[in-house]
């Protein structure tokens, strides 16, 4: 039985709650205390379930984070997989979260924060180090168009031609920071358009495998962790994802040696971030976004969700909007 299938409302929960708490602090300007409600709500629902999970992205890999931390075991069967497989409706598994992605935009009150999850079978996700990663998203109509060692203007001619359009149609999303300067320069060479964003390249990475975004590739330098669970959500959607891990410094580099990361120069594929055959990804939107509504609260302790569910064994993309009544063990939702 896929995990799915035992575990589809579970993992829509999780992602739900963690970004009900980190929606109670939009706009407080409390990026911390945006982070630390949604982490707290994830490791509670995580540790509900009947799972034997492990940590292989999560919160503070070089920090000494008390939730959610990269090796942490969760779930009510924590520490114990042969149990969990021999256990039936049970799972171990893999688990990669950001419980906010986007803090700033959640703590500020600005569009596109969301609560993430992926999970897959033990093993089916890269326990990539908290550093940088060169990347180039596309959804599945340029798949297979672009390449990390081309030019900018040729990725962008090619991914143009996959999509039978002029490059100057072409949408590119791009982090909004001081290291971007060259790219941004090439891309306008190119003739392309930019949408610069603050926060959140995993949202734009998703959002450029989904038609009707008008986004149709992510370029730039973003953290390898989120480059992780753009893969999880490229395998479910069929886009890709095409990366190179970046030590900023000599520190970075023999960390990265430590850790058995020796090839710099090795691209990743969306294969070599997420091999697992059983994947599942869930994002709920915590403030309003191109994909995902924000949570909205209404009388009486209601509130409404709008969350991302996909399934890659089953190839299954669900929208989920749930409405949740004053008593929130009777959730209603809408697939």
């Amino acid at each position: 039985m896929t995990l799915d299938r035992l575990f589809e409302q579970d993992f829509i929960r999780v992602t739900e709650r963690a970004a009900v708490a980190a929606a109670r602090t939009m706009g407080l300007g409390d990026r911390h205390a945006s982070d630390q409600v949604a982490v707290e709500a994830m490791r509670e629902e995580l540790d509900s379930l009947d799972i034997a999970g492990r940590v292989v992205i999560g919160e503070g890999e070089r920090d000494e984070a008390p939730m959610l931390y990269v090796g942490e075991e969760v779930g009510r069967l924590k520490g114990r997989p042969d149990a969990a497989r021999q256990e039936d409706g049970a799972a171990a598994v893999d688990i990669a979260v950001d419980p906010l992605e986007g803090t700033n935009l959640c703590a500020f009150g600005a569009p596109g924060a969301i609560a993430v999850l992926a999970v897959a079978e033990a093993g089916g996700l890269l326990h990539a180090p908290d550093v940088y990663m060169d990347k180039i998203v596309v959804g599945r109509t340029a798949r297979g168009r672009v390449s990390l060692d081309a030019p900018v203007a040729e990725n962008l001619r090619n991914i143009a031609e996959a999509f039978g359009r002029e490059v100057s149609d072409l949408t590119v999303v791009v982090l909004d920071r001081d290291r971007h300067k060259e790219l941004i320069a090439d891309i306008r060479e190119a003739g392309a358009r930019i949408r610069l964003i603050g926060d959140g390249d995993l949202s734009a990475g998703i959002a450029a495998a989904v038609r009707g975004t008008g986004v149709q590739a992510v370029f730039g330098i973003g953290g390898a962790p989120e480059g992780v669970l753009t893969a999880a959500a490229m395998r479910c959607l069929g886009g890709e994802i095409v990366a190179r891990l970046v030590a900023t410094d000599e520190g970075q580099r023999q960390r990265l040696t430590r850790l058995g990361f020796t090839d710099l120069s090795k691209v990743y594929r969306t294969a070599d971030l997420a091999p697992g055959d059983d994947i599942l990804f869930s994002a709920t939107g915590v403030t309003d976004g191109e994909l995902l509504k924000g949570v909205r609260f209404f009388g009486g302790g209601g509130r409404r969700t709008s969350t991302l569910f996909m399934s890659l064994s089953r190839k299954v993309i669900r929208f989920v909007d749930t409405i949740f009544r004053d008593d929130e063990s009777l959730p209603v939702r809408f697939q």
